[in-house]
């Protein structure tokens, strides 16, 4: 007899891009059968209080992104006391917010292996002491924007956990991931949340996931996600979250001089929802 299957998959709605009332966002959530939203974490009080009231109003839970070093792209000048402290800072924030985890874009990959392991050591710290979860995102311009950094940081740090965000490295290394030497194992085991957005060599997004030109891509990110799903429930958990994640800000396509969006944004993220749900109903059943 086979395992019995514990494991459920959360969606979570990302509030990149998004412009709206908060019952609307709730009911797109509704729409693609998720539980809550993945956002920015407003770090003065009185915003945070508003957007805990917002959550709890409209029943979504929530995953709060955090960048350490300010923004998407770090201030360079930041040092890495200042990073520390603007975790600090979240930590804090999070009773408020009561996020489900902390969502990090941390460090800065300009620094040094050993100042990124000292960071990194340091920042878990504050998480343990805080008792709030924190998984490290692998994107461009952080600490984590390549699996080679990674994989070193993983055997000096083998406690942290990580927010799979593949298709920044698809672009840093400009090709997939999957030639034999290319074992991403020890980061798979260690990964707590996935955002799905499919990269290519030239780019961190896809023009659309359904394009038959982009075949090899869409399937090479699929047997990363499945590998996490088959990991985490040997880890034990319980349910995997996972954020569709296309988005707008230089990663959605636009026509030449007209710029007009080469495929809606919405429609995107909702398609990933519908697509990952019935891959993982389907690779539950293969388990019974």
């Amino acid at each position: 007899m086979k395992n019995e299957i514990r494991m459920k998959l959360e969606l979570f709605k990302s509030l990149w891009g998004w412009q709206g009332d908060w019952s609307q966002c709730a009911a797109q959530v509704r729409q693609m059968g998720g539980t809550g939203v993945e956002a920015r974490m407003p770090l003065d009080s009185v915003a945070a209080h508003a957007m805990a009231r917002s959550l709890r109003q409209e029943g979504l839970a929530y995953i709060a992104v955090v960048f350490t070093g300010g923004d998407v792209i770090p201030k360079q000048s930041w040092t890495q006391a200042q990073h520390l402290a603007r975790l600090q800072t979240a930590l804090n924030h999070a009773a408020v917010l009561q996020p489900r985890f902390l969502n990090l874009l941390a460090g800065n990959d300009r620094w040094p292996l050993a100042q990124q392991v000292d960071f990194f050591g340091q920042a878990q710290a504050l998480a343990d002491a805080a008792g709030v979860v924190c998984s490290f995102e692998t994107h461009r311009g952080s600490s984590l924007y390549s699996p080679w950094v990674t994989l070193a940081l993983i055997e000096q740090l083998p406690q942290l956990r990580f927010t799979a965000d593949i298709s920044h490295w698809i672009v840093v290394c400009e090709r997939l991931l999957n030639d034999e030497f290319d074992d991403l194992r020890p980061f798979i085991d260690r990964v707590h949340h996935t955002q799905a957005r499919v990269g290519y060599d030239q780019g961190p997004q896809v023009p659309h996931p359904r394009a038959p030109e982009y075949a090899r891509e869409v399937a090479f990110h699929q047997d990363i996600w499945q590998a996490i799903w088959v990991s985490q429930q040997q880890r034990g958990y319980t349910s995997s979250t996972l954020t569709p994640e296309f988005g707008p800000d230089g990663y959605t396509h636009l026509q030449p001089f007209t710029k007009v969006p080469v495929a809606e944004l919405w429609e995107l993220n909702l398609g990933m929802a519908q697509a990952q749900r019935k891959h993982f109903e389907r690779w539950t059943d293969k388990l019974q």
